[in-house]
């Protein structure tokens, strides 16, 4: 173990070669840059030291678990200092330096899975998949919680014993008094934030998250960073290739969001809304074809009706007194995001139109026992896209332009409202966005995955990612819209991602794979995932 003084001397050479090369980018004249070298250059020279997990994450013990201290204000760097969390698991492969044969071990490679607000803790544990034993014998698998999550400095805006409302109704269309009511609550959730965290609220958004990465980079021993990006995770990503691109080695992008600053996040979420509404139908076209199976009619127009008509009985009448239309709205959202959610939701949906409301209450009701996690990670979420980008702050503009996309849009467009409306009246200062972008030769080849009918991250953001970011590659899943592609279940699709991670190579600008098939129609286990009802990205 090294001493402290053993600790600052080496920071300090570390700082002088970190300040030579200190990135360009947004505030570049100011003091986060040298903020964030010096914190790598400290993260540097104490390394992390890895040991056994806490038992409440439930992890192997093939797991193992550190912290890493970054600064809260990187304008700030000998400020007060926040705990990240971060797991690992070593690489299963030989060191070829030592003459031993098999898969060499590259380095560390870094997952973000998104959210705002999801944790990557769980990430290593991918190395046990079969389609990931390559990589995973290349690379030590390193997972973390992104400031904010978990038990990494956590941010909370209410009381997580109150987080579940109970059975609601959230109708589809809602009504001036629906609205006025939203607003309130809207407002509520916006003072608490405010009130819980004070100061410290705004140093939770995306740049920082950036900064972060860098400073774990350097904790790992890494020169240059290897990152894997879901959803969420490739915004923060693409900042991070603007802001240090000497710093990057690989890079994926997978389910790209839309990085340009005039989208972050209003406009983004509108397009989201837009893109749900022709997953629902995919979803709805499907359960027709199976209407042998589920009963719910042989077009997608009668699936609908059976939908609507188990709206109307929960509005009225709760499932087990826990499900009401809004938890049941939240749980089919789930089918937008990924298609093996299909034979499960339709099989609760048939059960409970047909006088068997088990199914959907295992499904859709919300779980006392993850209020915690779930509070907390929507705080994280709004405190991220809130603090990120200007809003509109007028209610009128958010009514009008959602009223308009509901006529054509309606299966969550509101939903996607009352998610974000607290940033309507977010107290914190908003950052500017970064006008992401590399130019030819200033990064190695990145890679970007993308499903073609993603309605999280629709796929005109990998296309204007694959724009701005010169030598990227992009992959196309034809006709699919599963959210993320990086979990092996398209053969296509991974070859191209063990191709870069292991050999850096890239297909070209374009690639396209066809679709994974569609799954069968038997019913599936039931999903009991924190927060699973409105993943933000």
């Amino acid at each position: 173990m090294r001493t402290a003084a053993a600790v600052h001397v080496a920071a300090g050479s570390l700082l002088l070669t970190a300040l030579a090369a200190a990135p360009a980018g947004a505030g570049s004249a100011g003091a986060e840059p040298r903020g964030t070298a010096l914190a790598a250059a400290r993260a540097a020279a104490r390394g992390i030291d890895f040991g056994a997990c806490p038992t409440e994450q439930e992890l192997p013990d093939t797991v193992r678990c550190g912290t890493l201290r970054v600064p809260l204000d990187y304008a700030r760097p000998d400020g007060k200092q926040i705990e990240l969390t971060v797991s690992r698991v070593r690489a299963t492969g030989r060191d070829p330096g030592n003459g031993e044969r098999g898969v060499p071990r590259q380095g560390a490679l870094v997952h973000n899975p998104g959210g705002p607000g999801a944790t990557g803790m769980y990430f290593p544990m991918v190395g046990a998949l079969p389609e990931w034993k390559r990589l995973a014998a290349a690379y030590d698998l390193v997972g973390y919680a992104p400031r904010g999550v978990g038990r990494s400095a956590p941010l909370s805006c209410t009381d997580p014993g109150t987080f579940f409302r109970g059975p609601s109704k959230a109708p589809v269309h809602p009504s001036p008094a629906d609205k006025r009511e939203r607003v309130a609550r809207a407002k509520a959730y916006a003072r608490g934030c405010a009130e819980r965290n004070g100061d410290a609220l705004r140093h939770y958004h995306s740049l920082n998250n950036a900064r972060d990465l860098d400073v774990l980079r350097a904790a790992l021993g890494e020169s240059r960073l290897t990152f894997l990006g879901s959803s969420y995770g490739t915004y923060f990503g693409a900042l991070y290739a603007t802001l240090f691109p000497s710093h990057v080695r690989r890079m994926v992008f997978d389910s790209a969001v839309n990085p340009a600053p005039e989208r972050i996040w209003y406009r983004n979420n509108l397009g989201q809304s837009a893109a749900f509404e022709d997953r629902w139908a995919d979803f709805r076209a499907w359960a027709a074809r199976h209407d042998d199976v589920y009963g719910l009619g042989d077009t997608a127009r009668e699936v609908q009706a059976g939908y609507d008509e188990a709206r109307a009985r929960l509005a009225e009448e709760p499932a087990g007194g826990k499900v009401g239309p809004e938890q049941l709205q939240a749980a089919f959202l789930r089918t937008g995001y990924y298609d093996d959610h299909w034979p499960h939701r339709a099989h609760a949906l048939s059960a409970y139109l047909k006088g068997d409301p088990a199914p959907l209450v295992e499904q859709a009701r919300e779980y006392p026992e993850t209020a915690a996690e779930a509070e907390n990670a929507r705080a994280v979420y709004l405190a991220v896209e809130c603090n990120d980008a200007p809003w509109p702050t007028d209610w009128a503009v958010w009514d009008r332009d959602n009223t308009r996309l509901a006529r054509r849009a309606p299966f969550e467009t509101w939903g996607n409202v009352w998610t974000n409306l607290p940033c309507a009246y977010w107290k914190a200062p908003r950052q500017r966005p970064l006008d992401v972008r590399a130019g030819n030769g200033e990064l190695p080849p990145t890679l970007i995955l993308a499903a073609e009918r993603d309605a999280a991250t629709p796929y005109d953001g990998a296309l204007e990612l694959h724009r701005r970011l010169a030598g990227s590659a992009l992959v196309t899943e034809r006709d699919a819209g599963n959210h993320g592609l990086a979990d092996g279940a398209n053969a296509c699709v991974h070859g191209h991602l063990e191709a870069y991670l292991l050999d850096g190579r890239v297909p070209g600008r374009r690639a396209s794979c066809a679709p994974r098939p569609e799954p069968g129609p038997a019913p599936a286990p039931a999903d009991r995932r924190a927060g699973e009802g409105r993943p933000a990205v």
